[in-house]
Formats: C-alpha cells, sequence, structure tokens
C-alpha cells in the first residue's frame, strides 16, 4: 500500500506541476486580457462600477458589494445587516406600492404604534397588561391597513419575467451582496430596479420580515445543537470584537428592532462610497457606462462610513465551552490569527489546504482513513470573517463509540507534526497548483468573477489583487508553514468546544432504578 500511495504521490505531483507550468503562461495572458476587458468608473457619489466584457453570449452577470454585514450592526441592534437583505426585495416606492402617497402615511402609523408597544413592553416596572394588549392590537392593526398599498413580491417578479435568474442575495459578517443574472437586452431594466433599491429603499412590511428572520435563528440557531455551539464558541473565543456576536442576531434584540433602526443602517452604510457594482458579461464600457451612470448616480453620496476600531486584546489563557445533550458529539477548536491584510495570509490558505483539502488531506487521511474515528475532520480559515482577525478552526465529527476527546487528541497529533517537521515537497507544489486551478475556475464563470471583481475592489481598492495574489501564494515556503504553526497553534491561543452526548432521560432513570 505504501508504495502504491507513494507513485501515486509522484505521478499526481509530475501532472500537477505540467499542469502549473501551463496555467502560470495562461495567467499571465490573462491579466493583460482582462486589463484591455475591464473598466472601472468611480462616480461622483463615490460609488465604483466595474464592468468587464465578455460577448461570448448575449447575457451578463452582476455583484453589488456593499461594505457593510452584521459586524455593522450597532450596539443593541444585532441581526440589522440581515433585517435590510431582506428589505432590498420589498421594493421602492416606485415598484411595490398601489399607492406611494397613502402607503408612506399608513408605515408612519405602523412605526408610532410599533414604538408605542414597545415603550410600555419594555417597563421595568409598572407595565400594565390591559394597555399592553391594547397597545399590541392597535400595532396589528396598523400593520394590517398598511399591507393594503403592497403589492407582494413585485420587484422580483419583475426581475424574473425579464429573464433573471439566480436572483438572491447573502448578509456575511463583513459584508451583504446582491446578485443575478440577466439578457444584455435588459442591462437598463436591472439597472433601474438595483440603483432603485440602494437608493429609494422603503420598509415595506419590516415587522413580517422581522418574524421571519427570528424563525431563521430559530431553525439555523436554537433548534440546532452545531448550531448553538459554534454561537457559544465563537461568543467565548471573542472577548472585545463584533465577531463574537450572533451573526443572525440574539433572540431579545431581533424581536425589537425598528424599522426607523433599519433605515438609519441605511442612511449610514448604503452610500456611494461603500458600493461596488460589478456587471460581467456582454457589456461595453462606451456604450453603457453613460446609461449606468445615469442611474447609478442616483444612490446618496458621502464619506464612507469608518472603519471598527475595537481590537480584540491578546488571549492568554485557554478557554473551552462543553455542552452537554442527547445529540451527535461534536468538536471545534480555534486559534486567533490576523486579518486578510497579514503578510501571511497565504500562509494560512496553505495551512487550511495541506491539512483538508480533499481526501489526500491530513486530517482526512489520519482520523477519517487510518484510525477510522471520525466521519469528518477539517480545518477551515477564516472564520468567522476575514475583514478583522478572525480564527483558524479545526473541526471533527466523531464516529459512534468515539469522543469529542479523542477528536481532541488527534488533531493535536496533526497540528504538532506542521509545527516540528516541514510538509513535503508534493504538499506544498499541490497547494499552490490546487490554487491557481481554483482562481481561474472562478475567472470562467460570469457570476464568479463579478464577485471576486467586486470583492477584491472593496478589499484592496484594485480587482488587480485578484491574481496578483498568486505572487505571494508562489513565495510560500516550508519554513513559513512551520513557522506559522509554531506562532499561532499554542494552547493559551485556543478556545475548544465541544458537545458530549447525554444519555436520555428515562434510560438514565431506568438506570439509577436498577442500581
Amino acid at each position: 500500500m505504501r508504495s502504491r500511495i507513494s507513485f501515486w504521490s509522484w505521478k499526481g505531483a509530475l501532472a500537477l506541476l505540467a499542469l502549473a507550468m501551463a496555467w502560470q503562461c495562461a495567467l499571465a495572458q490573462d491579466l493583460k486580457s482582462f486589463e484591455q476587458k475591464i473598466t472601472t468608473k468611480v462616480l461622483p457619489n463615490g460609488l465604483t462600477l466595474i464592468l468587464c466584457n465578455r460577448p461570448e453570449a448575449p447575457v451578463f452577470s452582476y455583484t453589488t458589494f456593499v461594505d457593510a454585514g452584521d459586524v455593522n450592526d450597532p450596539s443593541g441592534e444585532s441581526g440589522l445587516a440581515h433585517m435590510f437583505e431582506h428589505l432590498a426585495f420589498k421594493g421602492t416606492s416606485q415598484i411595490g406600492t398601489r399607492d406611494y402617497k397613502d402607503e408612506k402615511i399608513a408605515l408612519a402609523k405602523v412605526e408610532a404604534a410599533n414604538n408605542a408597544y414597545e415603550a410600555e413592553y419594555l417597563k421595568p416596572v409598572g407595565r400594565d397588561p390591559k394597555k399592553l394588549e391594547e397597545l399590541k392590537k392597535a400595532f396589528i392593526e396598523a400593520q394590517t391597513e398598511a399591507q393594503k398599498y403592497v403589492v407582494p413580491n413585485l420587484f422580483t417578479e419583475v426581475a424574473e419575467r425579464n429573464g433573471a435568474t439566480g436572483l438572491n442575495a447573502s448578509t456575511g459578517l463583513d459584508e451583504t451582496m446582491y446578485y443575478w443574472s440577466m439578457p444584455e437586452n435588459r442591462l437598463e431594466l436591472w439597472a433601474w430596479l438595483e440603483s432603485g433599491r440602494l437608493s429609494d429603499a422603503v420598509p415595506r412590511e419590516f415587522y413580517k420580515e422581522r418574524d421571519v428572520v427570528l424563525e431563521e435563528r430559530r431553525m439555523r440557531t436554537d433548534s440546532n445543537p452545531i448550531g448553538r455551539l459554534v454561537e457559544q464558541f465563537l461568543a467565548t473565543a471573542y472577548v472585545a470584537h463584533n465577531y463574537g456576536r450572533s451573526s443572525i442576531g440574539w433572540p431579545s434584540e431581533v424581536s425589537q428592532l425598528s424599522a426607523t433602526e433599519a433605515m438609519a443602517f441605511h442612511r449610514k452604510y448604503y452610500i456611494g462610497s461603500n458600493i461596488v457594482v460589478a456587471i460581467v458579461g456582454d457589456v461595453n464600457a462606451q456604450r453603457d457606462l453613460p446609461l449606468l451612470e445615469k442611474y447609478f448616480s442616483k444612490v446618496p453620496g458621502g464619506p464612507k462610513p469608518e472603519e471598527m476600531t475595537t481590537v480584540e486584546p491578546k488571549q492568554f489563557a485557554e478557554k473551552s465551552v462543553v455542552i452537554r445533550e442527547q445529540t451527535q458529539p461534536f468538536y471545534i477548536e480555534g486559534y486567533h490569527r490576523p486579518s486578510y491584510r497579514s503578510p501571511d495570509d497565504a500562509v494560512y490558505d496553505a495551512i487550511q489546504d495541506i491539512m483538508s483539502n480533499g481526501r489526500v488531506s491530513r486530517l482526512y487521511r489520519s482520523l477519517v482513513r487510518d484510525q477510522q474515528i471520525a466521519a469528518e475532520a477539517e480545518g477551515f480559515s477564516p472564520f468567522p470573517g476575514d475583514k478583522y482577525p478572525s480564527l483558524f478552526a479545526f473541526y471533527a465529527v466523531p464516529l459512534p463509540g468515539h469522543t469529542p476527546a479523542e477528536m481532541r487528541a488527534a488533531i493535536h497529533k496533526e497540528i504538532e507534526k506542521l509545527k516540528t517537521t516541514d510538509v513535503t515537497d508534493d504538499e506544498l507544489a499541490m497547494f499552490k497548483t490546487r490554487a491557481r486551478a481554483d482562481l481561474l475556475r472562478g475567472l470562467a464563470d460570469n457570476q464568479g468573477l463579478a464577485n471576486a471583481l467586486a470583492e477584491y475592489q472593496t478589499r484592496y481598492g484594485d480587482w488587480r489583487e485578484l491574481f496578483l495574489q498568486l505572487d505571494r501564494i508562489d513565495k510560500v515556503t516550508k519554513a513559513d508553514i512551520r513557522r506559522v504553526a509554531n506562532e499561532i497553534f499554542v494552547a493559551s491561543n485556543r478556545t475548544s468546544a465541544e458537545i458530549e452526548t447525554e444519555a436520555p432521560a428515562t434510560a438514565a432513570s431506568n438506570e439509577g432504578g436498577a442500581q
């Protein structure tokens, strides 16, 4: 078996090396060709437009990248960024309403009713149950009245009737993204729709969507053992930074979010200087830029919001969380690491790849294949975000009969190897080749390229970093991997969390009776 593995590794490395050389030549050509195809335009309001001409098919894909996510939720208002993502599909003053003039009055009454109900509900003493019930009834009636003006789902229906596919959005810790693909002859319609929801948002059906977000939380976190564990894991790992907060929001805060707070969030973060829009496909800068400027110049301008100044203090003692319940055991641990701007960012990518990329990775071979103690085992980084210093995490799912303690010991054994022994030439070469392959695969897809262009333009101020990152990857050495592993994978920098399977209460009671 050992000789066959060695032969496969040698043969695979040879093929990967040949492929890498071919890709390296192609990549240099790609950067030059992309520079000829891509036009970047910063509008007077600060919004950045990126157009990439790919006329092979009469379609385009786009990504609107807003440099604000869950981490930017104001204190006491967790879940607000996610709430606004929901609002963005509710339309504007021109779409989604039967009569916006009257709807605006009705929405103001909803907000007043909510404020009155919340003021009574939050009284620490002297709350009047009868008055609270009356205020709740008035709040519900105000919502019912405002609902009469709503044309449900019209924004989405208009887009899809005109050929939009893959219509979606996502709220991350660091950003909010909106995206879909569309026929190129609908470019002006898209520009009207997209610029409209950026510049002319309406808090339509806000409280209905607040209930939807609370239900999402119940499904993803409250009713999910691993979701609860990860939430506690992050809250333990972070003592100061917002990465330690619930990403979807704490229930007590989400349930009290108001439309007024959502619109304040929008005014602060949905401004031109905080937004990049990338369009890839059958678009032509000379022909289309005037049209795009016409619509996206409507987005309010203003200085870019200040960056978060909170810095997570250095962890100086190991921390742990244990949850005991009647479910499958699980183990996760994390080590604090720098942000994506660290000179060692590519080194962390190399460690993740070598430890976790597929069936040849170290964790899979050791815990899943050889020892057969885990169903899954991986390392991943950065987590939970990448804009600010985050974590390098490892997790493992024990097979029946095995425990989180065994997962912990096995993971630590593999980490120790990184710290004391160089990775092999094959492992390092395979990482670099896979990194190139992943990049090129992303560039081949219009939507993937739009996502990447918008993100790199936002994070680095220049989309070309998408290509230049390969220089940093090529410079990663075996000594770098040992150095970084010894710097961060230490006990005092570690936070761990685990689920210990608890016996059912009935079984425990029967055992107690038998004794």
